[in-house]
């Protein structure tokens, strides 16, 4: 299990990162935003996982890139939605 110093840091550094402040409350408990940073135009979610998906993917695509001496660009589009993802 994460301890919750980690995850709060990655907050705090976020919130740095994006000229915000870290939410000190828990989701809906906040007058604020239920996100994890307190931000006037962006709604902010952080997340620390052990593995995700999407880096191992972009890692693959960066390796092949750097072979070919290129620019990674991952596009990630679920199936029957509108949304596509650029990382």
């Amino acid at each position: 299990m994460t301890h919750r110093r980690t995850w709060q840091k990655l907050e705090t550094k976020t919130a740095k990162l994006l000229k915000g402040e870290r939410n000190p409350l828990s989701g809906k408990n906040s007058k604020h935003t239920s996100g994890d940073v307190i931000h006037p135009s962006l709604y902010v979610e952080c997340k620390l996982r052990k593995h995700i998906a999407t880096w191992s993917l972009f890692r693959e695509v960066e390796e092949q890139a750097k072979i070919e001496g290129k620019t990674p660009v991952l596009i990630l589009k679920e199936k029957n939605k509108k949304a596509n993802w650029l990382f």
